[in-house]
């Protein structure tokens, strides 16, 4: 099938690829036009223009936008009087699902079809495929399958979707039957739901990604740590004494260990994989701060934990770990040393 594509960042890019790929053709834009000549080849057409992007496409059309969230509605904006009924919208960013909801109830006055499809698989995609979280409408979705399947990591449909699709003609809401099936969720690609459910689905996966992060993390910091009883703790009021030096002269090599737990561990995992990498590439990791920075889906996950009454300490711990990593604790711990000093005449050490 023929597919547009607006954003060739990142992920866009290799999409773009995959697909073309598996034998589809794409037709591209983006604001950065050397992205787009970039991407120039077989089966891929080059825009200059949402308008020619658009124009390029056969009804019902299909666009996918992948362009950061806050920015989706302006894209939208310039599209929407494009596009025809019966065209399909797909937005395969991380935006907040409560915005799919509106965005698919304002599309749906023209008539215009509106998928959210979470996407997961960073840069390691174009080969290994991608995870997508489906929202919307069967007949939309059944309509995007086969580039739903080629994104995938299967990187085909389930046989009975293939069967029910073979010959079909294009435009019919062709009932695959695929995509919300085990089947499909066995290949890599699930219609969760309505609009919305993809991108609530990959808001809840990005929750838990912060979460195992955090876990790796911390673990991995009390390994680098495990020295301690090999250094003269100063022996004062303000320093809490470890309790006996001889349990903690371990100086261990945390890059192996990372490598080591990669074979055979049940806590194994694709982030352990990136982690052993970076650790093997530089044992101190002197190429980053520590600033790490957070998208958004951490939040509204904690948010929709409140909203519904359910715990979430860990997944809320590790949006807070990030907070404070950029310096937003600073202040309160000023604090602390402020009320330290002040009952107990406690002069704050430097480090």
């Amino acid at each position: 099938m023929r597919i547009g594509m607006i954003g060739l960042g990142r992920m866009g890019a290799n999409m773009v690829r995959r697909l073309t790929q598996g034998g589809h053709e794409c037709v591209v834009y983006d604001a950065a036009a050397a992205a787009v000549r970039a991407l120039s080849g077989e089966r891929i057409r080059g825009a200059t223009t949402v308008a020619e992007l658009v124009g390029a496409l056969e009804p019902p059309r299909a666009v996918w936008i992948m362009v950061p969230a806050a920015i989706v509605d302006t894209v939208i904006g310039e599209l929407r009087p494009l596009l025809s009924a019966g065209d399909v919208l797909i937005d395969g960013g991380n935006s907040n699902y409560r915005d799919d909801i509106r965005r698919a109830a304002q599309l749906e006055e023209r008539g215009i079809r509106y998928l959210d499809v979470g996407t997961s698989g960073g840069v390691l995609g174009i080969e290994q495929g991608y995870c997508l979280m489906i929202g919307g409408e069967a007949a939309a979705v059944a309509l995007l399958e086969p580039a739903l399947a080629t994104l995938a990591p299967g990187g085909r449909m389930p046989a009975a979707a293939t069967a029910a699709v073979a010959g079909a003609p294009r435009g019919a809401a062709q009932q695959a039957g695929g995509a919300a099936s085990q089947a499909a969720a066995a290949l890599g690609y699930l219609h969760c739901g309505p609009s919305g459910a993809g991108h609530f689905v990959k808001m809840i996966h990005n929750g838990i990604e912060y979460g195992l992060m955090a876990a790796y993390a911390e673990g991995l910091n009390l390994l680098a740590h495990a020295d301690a009883g090999r250094s003269v703790a100063a022996a004062d009021a303000e320093t809490a004494p470890l309790s006996d030096p001889r349990f903690y002269q371990y100086q261990l090599d945390v890059a192996a260990i990372a490598e080591v737990w990669r074979h055979g561990s049940i806590i194994a995992s694709r982030l352990l994989d990136l982690t052993a990498a970076a650790l093997a590439r530089d044992p101190a990791l002197a190429g980053f701060a520590g600033h790490v920075a957070d998208s958004g889906e951490g939040r509204w996950t904690v948010e929709a934990a409140i909203d519904v009454g359910v715990p979430a300490p860990v997944l809320s711990a590790a949006l807070y770990s990030r907070f404070e990593s950029r310096g937003r604790g600073e202040f309160a711990s000023k604090l602390l040393s402020a009320m330290r000093l002040g009952f107990g005449g406690h002069v704050e050490r430097t480090p």
